[in-house]
């Protein structure tokens, strides 16, 4: 089993920026891909940004991309979700996830499905 708990979130002004880690124990050595979704009331769950275990393949929903960043760091079993330029639409808990199936070290997937482990969430409210 893999635990995941987020930290990072808060009050930010548009404009402004936050950084999300997503910080893994237990069998970590069974994470593979891993990504951030959100969910904003009323809405379902959406995919943000995933990230390959190696950290070399990237992609991001439409409307992040440019402004947020996925990294990770394996050495600290961690995942960040740099985000600037916040803008009132990106308010949302922010999840993370990781998927214990291994295809290859560079898979990556926005699919919620494929992902088995989850955190409690973070809240991000961005003010306009």
């Amino acid at each position: 089993q893999v635990q995941l708990v987020e930290s990072g979130g808060g009050l930010v002004q548009a404009g402004g920026s936050l950084t999300l880690a997503c910080a893994a124990s237990g069998q970590t050595s069974k994470m593979y891909s891993m990504a951030w979704f959100r969910q904003a009331p009323g809405i379902e769950r959406e995919f943000v940004a995933t990230i390959s275990r190696n950290g070399r393949n990237t992609y991001y929903e439409a409307s992040v991309r440019g402004r947020f960043t996925v990294t990770r760091d394996n050495t600290k079993n961690t995942m960040y979700l740099l985000m600037n330029n916040l803008k009132p639409e990106d308010t949302a808990v922010y999840y993370c996830a990781a998927d214990e199936q291994w295809y290859s070290d560079t898979y990556i997937t926005p699919r919620e499905y494929e992902y088995d482990y989850w955190g409690q969430g973070t809240q991000v409210t961005v003010s306009s």
